[in-house]
């Protein structure tokens, strides 16, 4: 009898132990995020801001629901970084299961945005309520990242809970973070998040 578990049940180290992933701290795995990012325009700084100014207001009332969060802020940062445009499509809410063959264990979860081009997984975004922590979202993220059918290309992520956002590389089983952007410091951390999002865009087309 096949066991089923939720993804978003499945920690670090239960990856880790169960199908050979590795964190590498090493820079020189993971500089997709730090080196020649594109540089954005004044306009794209003030959609940019008017995003931030929008959020906040909004969550100081109240927690934020998953549905808001992408709404209020991931779908605008797509959107700006051209990934409703082609050759980009987006499926969104697709059910995914990664097995082992011979342990009869299926971890199963649902993932929230997957971009798409060609049938190809190129990145994956897991919004979380903006109440979640993004400790939740990691190991889930890659649980899913790691059903990718084409794994000899690296797979680029982001996992966000609205006023958080951290990156995630994944390439043969081994995988990075980057720093954690937040909305609530002073500067706006969304110029460097959609910085990075440009840059995966220009990677992946």
């Amino acid at each position: 009898m096949v066991q089923f578990i939720q993804a978003q049940n499945i920690g670090l180290p239960y990856l880790d132990e169960r199908f050979g992933l590795q964190q590498v701290d090493n820079e020189t795995f993971f500089t997709e995020w730090l080196d020649n990012l594109p540089e954005i325009s004044d306009v794209e700084k003030q959609y940019l801001d008017k995003v931030k100014i929008q959020f906040l207001r909004l969550v100081r009332r109240t927690p934020l629901s998953e549905e808001t969060v992408k709404l209020v802020v991931l779908s605008p940062l797509l959107s700006l970084a051209g990934f409703y445009d082609a050759p980009f499509f987006i499926r969104s809410e697709s059910s995914i299961e990664i097995s082992e063959e011979d342990e009869g264990e299926t971890i199963r979860g649902r993932i929230d945005v997957l971009v798409i081009q060609e049938q190809l997984w190129l990145l994956i975004i897991e919004s979380k309520k903006s109440a979640f922590s993004l400790l939740e979202a990691i190991p889930q993220a890659l649980t899913y990242m790691l059903a990718n059918p084409n794994p000899a290309k690296p797979l680029f992520g982001l996992v966000m809970n609205g006023s958080d956002f951290i990156f995630i590389k994944l390439h043969q089983k081994k995988y990075a973070l980057s720093d954690q952007f937040a909305m609530l410091k002073r500067e706006n951390e969304l110029y460097c998040v959609f910085r990075i999002l440009k840059k995966l865009g220009q990677i992946l087309n």
